[in-house]
Order: C-alpha cells, then sequence, then structure tokens
C-alpha cells in the first residue's frame, strides 16, 4: 500500500517540485495552497506523513498543526523560511516531529521522511494498549472490549493514553486541560469528570482513580 503524503505549501515552485518528486519515488502525493484548505483536505483523507509550510494564507502553521494534532498523532515536518532559534523551538513546542529550513536540499527532505516512516512503524505497537478483554489503539483512536467495538471520542482516547503515559502518577485537573484542550476551548476543568466518568462506564474500568480535591491518575488492578 502506497504511503500518503499531505504536502501545504503555498509557493507554487516548492508545492510543485516536491510533490512531483515524492510521487516519482512512489508516494502518494496530496497538496494544498492554504492552510483553511490543508485542514479541509486533512479531515477527509488518512495520511501517514504531512509536510506544513508555517507562513501560510488563511491560517498559518501553527494553527494547521494544532488542528491536526486534535485528531491525530501524524508524523509533520515543518518548512520555515525563517532560521530564527525561536521559530524552530516552537515548532516542537506546538508538537510538530522536525522541521526543514528553506531554502533545502530535495534529497535532504526525502531522506527525513523517510526516517519519520521508519520511526512510525516501530512505534506502531506502543501505540496500543490491551488491558484485559480491552484493546485501545491511539494512533487510530479506536476501542475495542471483548472484540467489539466501543464508541470513545477522540479526547476520552486521549485522555486515557495521558493517564497512562504518567501510570501511578496524580495528574491534576489543569494539567490534564493543558495537555488535551487547546487554549481558544478553555473548557471548565470539570468537563474532566464527565470524561472520566464516560471512559469507566464504556470500558468498565476500575482502574482510573479519583484522587479528591486534586485530580486523577491510572493504577493497574
Amino acid at each position: 500500500m502506497k504511503v500518503n503524503i499531505l504536502i501545504v505549501e503555498d509557493e507554487v515552485d516548492i508545492r510543485e517540485g516536491v510533490s512531483e518528486y515524492l510521487s516519482e519515488v512512489g508516494y502518494n502525493v496530496i497538496s494544498a495552497e492554504d492552510g483553511m484548505q490543508a485542514i479541509e483536505i486533512f479531515n477527509k483523507n488518512k495520511f501517514d506523513l504531512v509536510i506544513l509550510d508555517i507562513m501560510l494564507p488563511k491560517a498559518n502553521g501553527f494553527i494547521v498543526l494544532n488542528k491536526i494534532r486534535e485528531e491525530s498523532n501524524v508524523p509533520v515536518i515543518m518548512l520555515t523560511a525563517m532560521s530564527d532559534d525561536y521559530t524552530q523551538i516552537m515548532s516542537f513546542d506546538e508538537k510538530a516531529d522536525d522541521y526543514i529550513t528553506k531554502p533545502f536540499s530535495i534529497i535532504l527532505l526525502h531522506k527525513r521522511i523517510e526516517a519519520l516512516l521508519r520511526r512510525r512503524l516501530k512505534d506502531d505497537e506502543s501505540k496500543k494498549w490491551y488491558y484485559k478483554d480491552i484493546e485501545i489503539d491511539f494512533e487510530g483512536y479506536s476501542a475495542k472490549k471483548n472484540g467489539n467495538n466501543i464508541d470513545l471520542k477522540p479526547k476520552e482516547i486521549k485522555l486515557l493514553e495521558l493517564l497512562l503515559k504518567y501510570s501511578g502518577k496524580v495528574l491534576t485537573r489543569t494539567q490534564i486541560l493543558d495537555n488535551i484542550w487547546n487554549i481558544e476551548e478553555s473548557p471548565n476543568d470539570r468537563v474532566i469528570d464527565v470524561y472520566i466518568k464516560n471512559i469507566r462506564k464504556k470500558l468498565e474500568l476500575d482502574c482510573i482513580i479519583t484522587v479528591k480535591g486534586i485530580g486523577y491518575k491510572f493504577e493497574e488492578m
């Protein structure tokens, strides 16, 4: 099966040049010329990797990246004409996997793509969690219990993944909000209680512990 790559770049020469090269070496490539178009295309397709320019019309690369991270952990390479450290650091803070400064070598970009895809293959198994009769695919945002599909919302799966990542440690409601919700959403911290209740009910989980007045922790029973 071909690897699907989304290229988001407003400069025509770069967008078409990269698309043509990657298509020639065997990738299935779809391109977008602005941030809003990128979000729309991403939501309608499944991609294995995204190449994302920072300076885009309609919605910049960081906005697009945030939208992508609401639904997926797909590898993202940021493209930027700005070589300052602040921009580079911000890229990683916003959960990009790599960055390349323009102008760049197409061969270098290809090597970065291959490296990220190899790492993704190695990580695939670690993106699944098995517990008793429960199977959660954190990458595919799916859940099963006794082999039957369970309707978990993306944020419910993200919340469970966060608790597992810090298994045995107490996470405050503020820490959970900061990791799962965007600033623009700014929900009341009590929304977490609702999500925890839903996870427990849907999966019949008894290992998410309430720490009164503080937050929650995961403890395997």
